[in-house]
């Protein structure tokens, strides 16, 4: 698990920079931002119920060129937007005692509906790592990885600015390196808002 994170983050790495050089100087390959907040909820075995309050940052790379290149050899042409997302984040926990988890997910998103919609459904996924200062019986480490997937949708109030809302399944492990590894799932409800440059 640790090895294959660090090859895709790696690959992720890799894709997004020769996309960036690849596209002529006037297209961005960051193309926007987006914030998150909202509820988390999980269920600890010895603890009861462990509630997070969510701060979410994305920085939004616009990946669909070379993607859309390859889809268009075989006759496909894709009308929605596809991204890559670096999302660092610090969640707050208040329950069952004040905590707090630091960490960065990889996430892709990939729209359903066309880019130029006001209404915009999408699904995404990824992996990353955080740190944990809770302490539970489901895990050993406070050092652990995460896998993340969802459904959302954007609704442009402007061109440029849209509203958010989310929801998504997560779950943290330590990938073996110590025992107990039971994880850990959650389930988050989102609010936000993004930001597209021009």
């Amino acid at each position: 698990m640790r090895n294959s994170f660090i090859i895709v983050a790696l690959l992720a790495t890799l894709v997004l920079s020769g996309v960036c050089r690849a596209e002529k100087p006037e297209k961005k390959c960051l193309t926007g931002i987006e914030f998150f907040t909202g509820f988390g909820k999980a269920k600890l075995h010895a603890q009861g119920n462990y509630y997070l309050a969510p701060f979410i940052f994305d920085l939004d790379f616009d990946i669909k060129p070379p993607i859309e290149r390859l889809l268009e050899k075989i006759g496909i042409k894709y009308p929605g937007l596809i991204q890559f997302q670096l999302e660092p984040f610090i969640n707050t926990a208040y329950s069952p005692y004040a905590n707090v988890e630091v960490g960065n997910t990889f996430m892709f998103k990939i729209g359903i509906l066309p880019e130029t919609s006001k209404f915009q459904p999408y699904a995404k996924a990824g992996i990353g790592m955080l740190y944990m200062s809770q302490h539970s019986r489901e895990q050993s480490t406070q050092f652990n990885f995460e896998e993340q997937g969802g459904l959302g949708a954007h609704y442009f109030l402007k061109k440029n600015i849209a509203i958010n809302g989310e929801c998504r399944i997560r779950h943290v492990s330590n990938a073996g390196i110590d025992q107990p590894n039971h994880g850990i799932n959650s389930l988050f409800f989102l609010l936000g808002a993004t930001y597209q440059f021009d």
